[in-house]
């Protein structure tokens, strides 16, 4: 039976051992060790191997294999425009500096899994209302295939709507916040990449999250948080920082985290300098994830080596200039990982 989204759900919170998706202890997340190398970005775990299969119920099904590597690429030219008419000649790829074979390759509007992580300590009570409206905005602007789940963070993430494509229960999820207590961000990113790893339906996975101050309460420092998310195989990172009027040095130190958080997953941090560019902002973000490219190969190393990997990626078009791609720095080759598949609706 479908529940009625105009009932509010009893949600447990995200970092305690008897919810479905515990937060990892720090002893189990070993530090970053691996510097990515400057100029790129790069890939998420796992990927595409060769082009869809048409199954008979009109579905094209992308198998996934364990030495493949997927990378969602935006592509921008000298003027910060978006470049959107490449094909897979455009593009070359590198991991550990050796040239790597692109065996698929998309650009079209794919569904997205999507975790939208709202702060919910004391300091956000008056930003709140502006950044639900700004959040619905990017639901708005978003592939109507599009699933999404929604955690509000203090000391402790709250899972106050899981996965699911009505607009209506993710918008009661937003408005379940009281604003107090402390900031534990990066135990809340670590959790819900779990949940995203776990229940995300989609091969493309994104967070997004919105803050207007540091860390101050979580288990976990940066680099393992950034950790937790490249070991699970993604996803891209966006970050939000209303630090517009934060205390110079915590938001100096809040700047550094956003910034690498997405830097490291392929992401964008953006700092607005008010409330009133929040919503333009979201546009923005829905329209990067909708026009992204996919590329995928199969690495020359193979995943039972382990370890972590760099990856650079270039693009190059005539009479374009020069051209920046932001994707993934890299991605750490997990052994274990399991094969998956994921299914498309029917190309027109």
């Amino acid at each position: 039976m479908m529940q009625d989204p105009t009932h509010p759900e009893t949600q447990p919170p995200l970092d305690v051992d008897r919810d479905p998706i515990a937060s990892p202890d720090p002893d189990l997340i070993p530090q970053v060790s691996a510097a990515p190398a400057p100029g790129s970005k790069a890939p998420s775990g796992p990927a595409v191997a060769g082009e869809p299969e048409k199954r008979q119920d009109g579905m094209y099904v992308l198998h996934a294999d364990v030495d493949e590597v997927l990378l969602n690429c935006t592509v921008i030219d000298d003027k910060g425009r978006t470049v959107m008419d490449l094909d897979r000649r455009n593009f070359r790829v590198w991991e550990d500096g050796v040239p790597q074979t692109i065996n698929a390759f998309q650009h079209e509007d794919q569904p997205v899994s999507m975790g939208i992580l709202v702060d919910n300590s004391g300091s956000m009570h008056d930003k709140r209302a502006a950044v639900n409206a700004a959040a619905m905005n990017l639901l708005r602007n978003s592939n109507p295939r599009d699933a999404a789940f929604v955690v509000n963070f203090s000391d402790r993430a709250y899972l106050d709507q899981g996965f699911t494509s009505n607009l209506v229960a993710l918008n009661r999820g937003l408005s379940h916040f009281d604003s107090k207590g402390t900031t534990a961000l990066y135990d809340a990113v670590a959790a819900s990449a779990d949940e995203l790893a776990k229940h995300g339906k989609d091969r493309k996975q994104v967070l997004l999250i919105v803050t207007d101050g540091a860390d101050n309460a979580s288990r976990l420092d940066l680099q393992q948080a950034i950790r937790r998310v490249q070991n699970l195989g993604g996803p891209v990172v966006y970050s939000i920082g209303l630090l517009y009027d934060a205390d110079r040095d915590e938001a100096d130190q809040a700047r550094q985290a956003l910034e690498m958080l997405s830097q490291e997953t392929g992401g964008v941090a953006y700092f607005p300098r008010s409330l009133e560019d929040v919503n333009g902002i979201a546009a923005e973000i829905a329209r990067d994830i909708r026009n992204q490219y996919t590329i995928a190969y199969h690495s020359t190393r193979p995943a039972s080596l382990g370890g972590y990997r760099v990856v650079h990626v270039e693009a190059a078009a005539p009479k374009l200039g020069r051209l920046v791609v932001i994707t993934r720095h890299g991605y750490f080759a997990n052994a274990n990982r399991q094969p998956a598949q994921t299914a498309q609706e029917t190309r027109p």
